[in-house]
């Protein structure tokens, strides 16, 4: 059975809608750990609704759709085969992508585990809408990468303001704000972090959709050249708010949403 054979939606799929007790139960797994990555899935799925849905089915519709389902790319053994990308450019976004997932010690593999420690794939609905909604959780590292936002907890909360203008899930504005809120209650800063949120939003509203781009294609951009093409503007208030950070003597890189511990100068 290829992809265009499933169904756009699978007579057991469910729309959940806003849960917010399951909400605030995860999240605060997430302040205990910002690494937990299961933790922003479960709150992903206790409040998908009919919007992210609406886009959905417009896309897997649409021609582009049709042809990315035609071609049924694996789109994370495509990104970790960095072999692949070898002929690529230094300034190309193949290139930042290695060099990102390297430096960070991640893999696209490792996203799509994370994912399933929640949701096994035999107990999700077989059809073109978890297609999608499994080509945003694919792409989600290469949003970092043509962002510019970083893995510190304000770049992975100012980025959650880009992707909820990119794929509309309630949770993950939720996470986007509160996790704002709580960097600013455990570390004091005068940054303006829920500016910074704003500023994500507002890119992510004026950016393409990148979860619907031929990821293929992208990979081999000049990476200038793919953010100017794809209207991606530089998060410049997250950058003032990383440089009144270290004037507080707090670094980006050991911030995190349960404790910030200044640093001595």
């Amino acid at each position: 059975m290829t992809l265009l054979d499933l169904p756009l939606v699978a007579p057991d799929r469910r729309t959940s809608g806003f849960r917010p007790f399951k909400v605030l139960h995860h999240f605060g797994k997430l302040v205990e750990d910002k690494e937990d990555t299961e933790q922003v899935f479960q709150i992903i799925e206790a409040t998908k609704g009919k919007r992210s849905l609406a886009q959905a089915h417009d896309f897997i519709c649409s021609e582009t759709g049709q042809r990315f389902l035609r071609e049924a790319v694996d789109i994370p053994a495509m990104l970790d085969d960095h072999a692949r990308w070898a002929d690529c450019g230094p300034n190309t976004v193949a290139a930042h992508y290695i060099a990102f997932m390297k430096r960070e010690g991640l893999s696209a593999a490792g996203l799509v585990a994370e994912s399933h420690k929640w949701a096994p794939p035999e107990s999700l609905p077989r059809d073109r809408t978890q297609w999608y909604f499994d080509r945003t959780r694919d792409t989600h590292d290469l949003f970092h990468v043509l962002t510019g936002y970083g893995r510190d907890a304000l770049g992975e909360a100012s980025l959650l303001g880009f992707s909820y203008q990119q794929n509309h899930n309630t949770g993950i504005l939720f996470i986007a704000y509160a996790a704002a809120r709580q960097i600013k209650k455990v570390s004091g800063t005068k940054a303006p972090l829920f500016a910074a949120i704003k500023e994500g939003r507002r890119l992510g509203r004026a950016a393409a959709k990148i979860a619907h781009q031929d990821i293929a294609a992208l990979m081999r951009e000049d990476i200038g050249e793919a953010r100017a093409r794809l209207n991606i503007g530089k998060p410049e208030v997250y950058r003032q708010c990383l440089t009144i950070l270290g004037s507080e003597g707090i670094l980006s890189e050991q911030l995190t949403l349960g404790s910030a511990q200044p640093q001595a100068a």
